[in-house]
């Protein structure tokens, strides 16, 4: 007697739009990294344009403008002790900052090997450097704004100036503040082991590198907004 064998359903991946809309609306993974990771890149690279819209439109106001542009290093100078030192908050603030990238380095490496005690002090360390260098920024500011720089005004020399120092640095101050938020969430859900209860493999776990990630963007921008801004 002859028997009809049940057909096995194929496991094999759909092809073409049907095959892409199952993979997405699956939530599987559809890049070769993990999904956070991803999303993380897209969106630094989206800010990446913004800021160089920014910096853009700096340079471009800067040469075309007809008034003398304010010496950074009068404007952003501080007297100390009697002597005044040109752009030494300034060099305070990058050396922070760059050193706080070093710890978040470190921070990603503990991670990796579940040293949760010691990734989640480095959190905190690389967080309360980022506060400082927000705190810096303001005193910054505020020193500019006792001295008549305004966004519509400047008593330095072009008018530009403060509409393009409070737009640029504002902007990136605040990608500090929310860094410096988002590494304390990561660094209590490290300390906590809520990563570790999870089970996956270490993978999430990852979200430490893609806070990471998101910490030395801030970094690097720094680099440029200090190059552009207080050397030119």
């Amino acid at each position: 007697m002859a028997t009809t064998a049940t057909p096995v359903p194929s496991t094999a991946p759909a092809g073409g739009w049907r095959g892409l809309v199952a993979d997405w609306s699956g939530d599987r993974q559809a890049f070769a990294v993990p999904w956070g990771k991803a999303m993380m890149w897209i969106f630094l690279i989206s800010d990446t344009f913004v800021f160089g819209s920014f910096l853009t439109g700096y340079m471009t106001v800067r040469i075309a403008t007809t008034e003398p542009w304010p010496n950074a290093s009068e404007v952003f100078a501080l007297t100390i002790g009697g002597q005044t030192l040109p752009l030494i908050l300034i060099a305070i603030m990058t050396f922070v900052l760059i050193t706080s990238s070093g710890t978040m380095a470190m921070a990603v490496n503990c991670a990796y090997r579940r040293d949760r005690v010691r990734c989640a002090a480095l959190l905190v360390a690389t967080a309360l450097l980022g506060a400082s260098f927000v705190a810096m920024q303001a005193f910054e500011w505020s020193k500019l704004i006792a001295e008549g720089v305004r966004p519509w005004g400047n008593p330095m020399g072009a008018a530009q100036f403060g509409a393009s120092f409070f737009m640029i640095t504002g902007f990136h101050g605040l990608h500090v503040s929310v860094g410096v938020i988002y590494l304390l969430s990561i660094a209590a859900r490290v300390l906590a082991g809520r990563y570790e209860a999870r089970g996956e493999d270490g993978g999430k776990y990852g979200n430490v590198e893609i806070a990471g990630l998101y910490w030395h963007f801030v970094d690097l921008v720094w680099v440029f907004i200090f190059a552009l801004f207080y050397l030119w």
